[in-house]
């Protein structure tokens, strides 16, 4: 006999084209939230989705804001588990455009490869392709069985590429009915294109830009070269001592309070087998730089990380000249991990990079931005019942892995609300996310939908 799940996925495939006309919709609409004269699209991005989701049953509102508005909407039906998704409809800038092989915002449908079919469009993975898997679920399982199988909340931003400023005074703002058993976010990704995952944690973020000054203007090197101090080398001999010979970060204490794997997490990544081949081979890289004597994944997904952005100073122009800068830049981020403090490795930095400045030369620290690491319970009851509900749809055992990136938004579900939330997504390493191209697999899209409506129908049991 069927059970309600299965007359859900039913629905889910039998109406995929209407899903995808949804999507291309609200696709076409350039909420591109760094930039503010696209601030109008964001808004009008907002209440596309308010209004699209009110015609699934949710309670609907656009939330204004110092910046760009968020959606927040309830479908509530008693006493039963109460969950809050959470996604963002905003995009980030399209340039370069010329490298776009299509416009944009005019979403398409591409086959890439025999049998493999892709959405090519700004935001079709991150976020509105995520979100929309989601969003598509509720309807699936209100069109199947008439209602939701629990308590569905929705808070939908529009600025998350643009740090999502606002979005924690929404959250405190809402605090008492955005409180709820569980909050699932779908920003993250699969481990490939045949294994869903489920991200236990994120790492922090602690950026920096140290300036260097030496003189009080740039020098002819032939007057003073050989005595004065050049800024450039004084920067780059610091920014250089920042790793040891076996890819360590350098800095005294640095590692302090560093947690290592659960065993069990060690053992599956193990077998996961990512080679520093697999890893770097498509990108024309051979040799990991991180710390020796660590898996690949540990160095992208839970180890912390040191990385110089950018570095620049004195002459760019074309041709020669000959001076000794008196000032240089360099913008420095380090990815956290568990146990780290991002207050304390500013201390720890600023003194190991001021330790090598000489005394009449002179640094600076300046566009500081930091987030906390965050976890995930890895064996809670919740990632449980997940990974046995992606496991079902897939096929395939659901990976539990870290993500190198930052979410900033979940410290503030942790710490605001008291919950951990269940980071489970569909994005691939090759959708291009940021850049020119931007795509978003079918089969992702498609198997998102039943994804959420499995694990939705798991937590009603």
């Amino acid at each position: 006999m069927a059970t309600a799940t299965d007359k859900v996925l039913d629905h889910i495939d039998s109406h995929l084209d209407k899903s995808v006309e949804r999507l291309f919709s609200l696709l076409r609409i350039p909420s591109i939230s760094t930039d503010s004269a696209f601030a109008p699209e964001v808004r009008r991005a907002a209440e596309f989705v308010a209004e699209d989701v009110r015609t699934i049953g949710f309670e609907a509102s656009v939330h204004d804001t110092p910046g760009h508005p968020a959606v927040v909407g309830h479908a509530r039906g008693g006493k039963r588990p109460h969950v809050l998704f959470y996604g963002h409809y905003d995009v980030q800038p399209v340039d370069p455009l010329h490298l776009w092989e299509f416009p944009p915002f005019e979403p398409r449908l591409v086959e890439i490869a025999p049998g493999r079919k892709v959405i090519r469009a700004r935001g079709a993975c991150d976020d509105k392709g995520q979100m929309m898997t989601f969003i598509e679920a509720c309807r699936a399982w209100k069109a199947a069985t008439g209602s939701l199988p629990v308590d569905v909340s929705l808070l939908l931003e529009g600025e998350e590429e643009n740090g999502s400023e606002s979005l924690p005074a929404v959250i405190k703002a809402n605090r008492k009915a955005l409180k709820a058993d569980h909050v699932f976010v779908c920003d993250s990704g699969q481990w490939d294109r045949e294994t869903p995952a489920i991200t236990i944690s994120l790492r922090g973020m602690f950026h920096e830009e140290i300036v260097v000054r030496t003189a009080d203007r740039d020098l002819h090197s032939g007057t003073f070269g050989g005595a004065a101090n050049n800024a450039i080398r004084v920067l780059s001999r610091a920014v250089a001592d920042l790793h040891d010979k076996d890819g360590r970060i350098a800095i005294p204490g640095f590692y302090k309070g560093v947690k290592e794997l659960p065993k069990a997490i060690y053992s599956d990544w193990k077998k996961l087998n990512l080679t520093a081949k697999k890893l770097l081979g498509p990108i024309g890289l051979s040799l990991p730089a991180g710390e020796k004597g660590r898996m690949v994944i540990e160095q992208i997904a839970s180890r912390p990380t040191c990385d110089v952005n950018g570095i620049w100073g004195g002459y760019q122009g074309e041709g020669v000249k000959t001076v000794i800068p008196n000032e240089a830049h360099a913008k420095v981020s380090f990815r956290l991990a568990a146990g780290q403090h991002p207050e304390t490795i500013q201390k720890l930095f600023r003194a190991f990079v001021k330790k090598r400045i000489p005394k009449d030369c002179s640094v600076a620290f300046i566009n500081t931005k930091w987030t906390t690491p965050a976890n995930v319970t890895w064996n809670s009851d919740l990632v449980t019942r997940a990974r046995a509900a992606l496991t079902e749809e897939w096929g395939k055992k659901a990976v539990l892995m870290g993500q190198g990136g930052s979410i900033p938004i979940v410290k503030d579900f942790k710490e605001t609300l008291g919950v951990d939330p269940l980071l489970v997504g569909f994005g691939l390493k090759d959708d291009r996310v940021h850049a020119p191209n931007e795509k978003y697999d079918l089969s992702s899209f498609h198997k998102g939908i039943r994804s959420w409506a499995r694990i939705l129908g798991a937590m009603a049991e």
